[in-house]
């Protein structure tokens, strides 16, 4: 008998923990669809957590100066890598604030980035997050994910030249 991978457990964790769930939902994109991965079940829990951050540090370059997640999603996942790795990591703000530095960024905005996010669908907020991050003056070097609804998301970001890698396809969770 074959041992579970970590990925596949946590493939499990993710159907366990009822992270995919079905019906009729509007997604960030505005499109419809059958099925809604809402990572937020999964990434709140630490042992899921822990696994994700596993899972995304033997996957990550090793260039990066810091990790960068766009609020809300993105920051435990950021977090978490970065407890897992040693390294620092930023919030990008989905605005800049009107008050303060006015920046969109929380945290080290300089040198070389990872961007982690929870779900990529169409690849826009990721896009938005590197646009954010460049606008900064970072260099992004990779962009990490842990679910990929397979909905064009890698195509957006191929133009970046990064290094974009998902845990997980949405075709291996889902019929």
């Amino acid at each position: 008998m074959q041992a579970s991978s970590s990925l596949d457990i946590l493939k499990q964790k993710l159907l366990d923990c009822q992270a995919v769930k079905f019906g009729d939902f509007t997604l960030t994109s505005g499109k419809k669809s059958k099925f809604y991965v809402d990572m937020k079940l999964a990434s709140t829990d630490p042992e899921i957590l822990g696994l994700i951050a596993k899972e995304f540090a033997k996957n990550m370059t090793d260039e990066a100066d810091f990790i960068a997640g766009m609020e809300l999603g993105a920051v435990p996942l950021a977090v978490a890598l970065s407890l897992e790795t040693g390294l620092p990591y930023s919030m990008i703000r989905k605005t800049a604030r009107k008050h303060g530095t006015g920046s969109r960024i929380e945290g080290p905005s300089e040198g070389k980035a990872i961007l982690v996010d929870d779900v990529a669908t169409t690849g826009g907020s990721n896009v938005e997050s590197i646009k954010s991050l460049v606008d900064e003056g970072v260099e992004v070097v990779q962009v990490m994910v842990v679910v990929d609804r397979e909905e064009g998301a890698e195509e957006k970001i191929i133009p970046f030249n990064l290094d974009y890698r998902s845990l997980i396809k949405i075709s291996d969770l889902v019929d």
